[in-house]
């Protein structure tokens, strides 16, 4: 195992990471706030919003996401409308992960003790005021761990793009073990994918650490 060949395999599996970060990004910069919201709705009165976002949810999460990617990649074409492999992964992950976080919050906002929103009432706070300044900073901090949970898989989730075609980290090591009939590559995606989640790990820990106080 010549050392030259591991530092240009490992150079090649890094360009990867454009995409592989890329995606996890994006994915959490549109599935955050959409499960936010669809949390909202699902405890929300209005009955026909509870149905909804509950079918949504449902269907999100008890189908796999490599399906839905397919399906968003190769099935909306057939509807017209026809997305880069890119933007159609992001759009696939973006919706699928803000199902499970929607749940996340969903429970973390039932877990807020009632006595906030009545002196929330007896401040005169509207339910909106409520929800933003008291409710919703205190289910943040308590969400932690399950958010970290998902954070965390999605590192490893994003390796399914290479179904369709696109230069993510495994597709990028596959290639390169394809051509020179060495798992080598393999080894150091293993490596790549371990270390972001070493990283991501440790974030998480010391964030825990610092809110703990709110979950006792």
């Amino acid at each position: 195992m010549e050392l030259d060949y591991i530092l240009n395999s490992s150079i090649a599996i890094l360009k990867g990471f454009k995409v592989t970060y890329g995606l996890f990004f994006s994915t959490l910069i549109f599935s955050l706030p959409l499960g936010l919201l669809v949390a909202l709705a699902r405890i929300s009165r209005y009955r026909i919003l509870q149905v909804v976002t509950g079918t949504y949810i449902w269907l999100l999460r008890g189908t796999p996401l490599l399906l839905q990617v397919f399906f968003v990649y190769f099935g909306l074409p057939a509807l017209g409308l026809t997305l880069n492999n890119m933007t159609a992964a992001i759009l696939a992950f973006a919706l699928n992960y803000a199902a499970y976080f929607a749940e996340i919050f969903r429970s973390g906002i039932q877990s807020i003790n009632k006595g906030q929103y009545e002196s929330a009432d007896v401040l005169g706070l509207t339910y909106a005021q409520t929800m933003r300044r008291k409710i919703i900073p205190q289910m943040v901090k308590r969400v932690l761990p399950p958010v970290s949970n998902e954070v965390i898989t999605l590192v490893k989730d994003t390796a399914l793009v290479f179904g369709i075609g696109l230069l993510d980290v495994l597709r990028t090591a596959q290639i390169i073990v394809t051509r020179d009939f060495d798992i080598t590559a393999f080894i150091i995606a293993a490596v790549f994918y371990l270390l972001n989640t070493a990283i991501l790990t440790f974030i998480f820990r010391k964030l825990e650490q610092r809110y703990s106080y709110y979950t006792t």
